[in-house]
């Protein structure tokens, strides 16, 4: 591995903009800022550097996910409704070539029937659900210990 640091590219997908307002029995009373800051706490604990987006935009999504080719080390992905319903998503996810893991603040198994599939979990190096926004800090975790192994 080079001596540059190390660069996750976090994405949050679809209304995720909206956390600490909608449905918080759900998601819990945080907001993105929120789980911002506990990423970049995180990835500044682990060495890493943080590049985090959000957009409700799937044409944005995918433009950042190409630009990350040879820029990014991994990815961290809340795919948000696009877990369950984009194949461009997973496609794109491919094109960088580099650990991805993937995030969902609420326990999607135990959801809805639809929210049971995942376009993004068969490319995914880990997936974490369920553990609320203490998930982004568990992604990073994990991305630093692949990222230790490359």
């Amino acid at each position: 591995m080079s001596q540059r640091s190390r660069t996750v590219l976090l994405l949050n997908g679809p209304n995720l903009n909206m956390l600490g307002t909608r449905q918080p029995e759900v998601y819990g009373p945080a907001t993105l800022a929120d789980v911002v800051e506990l990423a970049e706490r995180t990835a500044d604990e682990l060495g890493l550097t943080l590049v985090a987006r959000q957009t409700n935009h799937e044409g944005e999504m995918l433009d950042w996910i190409h630009a990350a080719r040879g820029t990014v080390d991994a990815i961290v992905v809340n795919p948000g409704g696009w877990t369950h319903t984009s194949v461009a998503l997973r496609d794109a996810l491919v094109i960088p070539e580099v650990p991805i893991v993937e995030v969902h603040i609420s326990n999607v198994a135990a959801r809805e029937d639809f929210r049971h599939h995942s376009y993004v979990s068969p490319i995914a190096s880990a997936v974490i659900a369920g553990c609320g926004v203490s998930g982004y800090g568990y992604a990073l975790r994990r991305v630093a210990e692949l990222l230790d192994t490359q």
